[in-house]
């Protein structure tokens, strides 16, 4: 009898061959749409992949380790014009989505502090207060923020030929793609064992020799890494910020991107992304309507399928995996 000796042995028993086929079936169909989709839906994937981003790094706080934010804003707020502003002085497109990142970053540290003593409510309050801190500064200062003229940033040129809409799809796709492995890295790591320890029992991972200081702490510099990169990306593709880009409502979108998704699921980060991007498309003449769909389906989420929309794609797989056995 074989014995299984070590994890990779053991994922085995649980992952079925259909699994990468399905998945690279999917990659192919993105790597293939920018020629056979009409552009808005090309563009429309591209801003998917941006918030991908941030919303990835958001369930990295609140689904792995259990601290609620509502300070995301913030941190966009702070890589956009970081990256911005290196951008102004020549600083190549890398090094300046880099910039954005430690920056955010940095700032993800300091805010995380009041997590080592707050919880629940209070934790969301705190980091609350804090993007709408950053928001005031930046649109009360026009040497951070540009004024009422913003600031202006160079986009990139396209190469391989490709049409600057094709090309954008297909940059974007591969900083999503690069993060999204880093985060499937992150959860399978020791380190994302300590996160979820935290989220389930901060004391009983204390116990076994979490560190909750380093941990907690790291978790926000990493999510604030995230969103820090998706503000430079965006600004990149718009070739314009200004602060009124950065209100509250883009921590209640994220917020609400990883509820409806799937709490603790990268699948259901990007299924969230998905949804708060395409819901305002399809209420476009109704914006109005807007928060309304956000607020009912976080509530239908909560009550009939509290995995969110990846739940939801889960038990469809398992359904028809077992079918018809089931």
């Amino acid at each position: 009898m074989d014995l299984i000796e070590n994890y990779k042995q053991e994922l085995q028993l649980i992952r079925k061959p259909w699994t990468r086929v399905w998945v690279g079936a999917f990659v192919l169909l993105l790597l293939l749409l920018p020629w056979f989709a009409p552009e808005y839906i090309i563009y429309t994937s591209t801003l998917i992949f941006i918030y991908a981003v941030g919303v990835q790094g958001q369930n990295l706080l609140i689904g792995y380790t259990g601290q609620i934010s509502f300070g995301q804003a913030g941190f966009l707020a702070i890589g956009a014009f970081t990256f911005g502003h290196l951008s102004r002085f020549g600083i190549p497109w890398p090094i300046g989505l880099l910039g954005a990142g430690l920056a955010a970053g940095l700032f993800g540290i300091l805010v995380g502090f009041p997590s080592l003593r707050l919880k629940g409510p209070y934790l969301a309050i705190a980091t609350l207060g804090f993007g709408i801190a950053v928001y005031q500064i930046f649109a009360n200062s026009e040497l951070l923020s540009g004024g009422r003229m913003g600031l202006v940033i160079q986009k990139l040129e396209p190469i391989f030929g490709l049409s600057r809409l094709n090309f954008n799809y297909y940059f974007y796709f591969l900083i999503a793609l690069v993060f999204t492995l880093a985060t499937y890295n992150i959860i399978s790591s020791y380190v994302g064992r300590a996160f979820i320890a935290i989220r389930d029992n901060d004391i009983a991972a204390e116990v076994i020799g979490v560190n909750l200081t380093r941990y907690k702490l790291l978790a926000f510099a990493v999510s604030s890494f995230y969103t820090g990169i998706q503000g430079g990306l965006y600004g990149l593709l718009l070739g314009y910020l200004e602060p009124n880009m950065f209100t509250f409502m883009e921590s209640i979108t994220l917020f609400v991107a990883v509820i409806i998704g799937g709490l603790a699921s990268v699948e259901g980060s990007i299924m969230g992304a998905a949804f708060v991007i395409l819901v305002p498309q399809f209420f476009s003449e109704f914006k109005e309507m807007v928060p309304v769909v956000f607020g009912v389906t976080i509530l239908l989420v909560l009550i009939f399928e509290p995995l969110g929309l990846y739940g939801r794609w889960f038990k469809m797989r398992l359904y028809f995996r077992n079918w018809p056995l089931r």
